[in-house]
């Protein structure tokens, strides 16, 4: 099996989440990461200040340059910022042939600043997400995708094959994760949830996934194994700024 990632997503000066979460994360599973910038963000453990999109043409050049070059069968998208980077991201996937595409739907960071706006996102479900795979929203994001509340109509909605629902944003005492295969939901794993807010746990649990099935496994114990690692991250978290905290994305010894 190959063992890289192409990974597209934002920049995270603080290290928390986006593109170094992502690398941070992949490399513990033996993996490569092929990292391409997205979005250049002003934030820290507080707040999202503000963002701006990479030129799509760069992002499209550095993609084309590395398939030239590098095999990879597994592409994970984080955060995305304008339509037109969406359409353009959209069209080189479509030219990958036998691609798996894990994609986490960021529209708003978890202190409810929005980062993706209403056309991009009518984009984002139009063009992008039929060509995914594996889809890891928390039930805000599920929301946005289908406009409805209903959880089984939602998922119904989407074209994607698995979608691993996360109810992070809602759960006061446990956390349940639901993995849907064609909309019949095949699994559920549930964890206590911790105390405090943390920073880069849905980049490190969709990082870990596509580590994961990079390295032959299927999405099932791909899943399993992802959640169970990006739990142990944030049980072992750590604290270098005022709010939130950094999952501790080294691996037990």
């Amino acid at each position: 099996m190959l063992d890289t990632v192409l990974v597209l997503s934002g920049l995270d000066p603080c290290g928390g989440a986006g593109i170094s979460a992502d690398i941070e994360t992949i490399n513990q599973f033996g993996v490569t990461a092929l990292p391409i910038v997205t979005t250049l963000t002003v934030q820290n453990t507080q707040s999202v200040k503000s963002t701006q999109a990479v030129d799509t043409g760069l992002i499209v050049e550095q993609f084309n340059h590395l398939k030239e070059d590098i095999n990879f069968s597994v592409i994970k998208i984080g955060l995305l910022s304008s339509q037109v980077q969406i359409e353009a991201i959209a069209s080189l996937i479509q030219d990958c042939d036998h691609t798996t595409v894990v994609l986490d739907p960021i529209i708003s960071t978890s202190t409810d600043q929005r980062l993706l706006n209403n056309e991009s996102l009518k984009i984002l479900k139009e063009k992008l997400l039929p060509l995914v795979q594996v889809l890891t929203p928390n039930l805000a994001e599920l929301q946005a995708l289908s406009s409805t509340t209903d959880e089984q109509q939602a998922i119904e909605s989407l074209p994607c094959e698995w979608v691993l629902l996360t109810t992070t944003d809602t759960s006061d005492e446990q956390i349940e994760h639901r993995l849907y295969h064609h909309t019949s939901c095949v699994e559920r794993f549930s964890y206590p949830k911790l105390p405090g807010s943390y920073h880069g746990s849905g980049c490190t649990l969709t990082s870990a996934i596509s580590a994961l099935l990079a390295s032959g496994l299927d999405v099932e114990i791909a899943c399993k194994r992802a959640l169970d690692y990006t739990y142990q991250s944030l049980l072992n978290a750590k604290s270098i700024g005022k709010i939130q905290y950094h999952p501790n994305r080294e691996l037990p010894k």
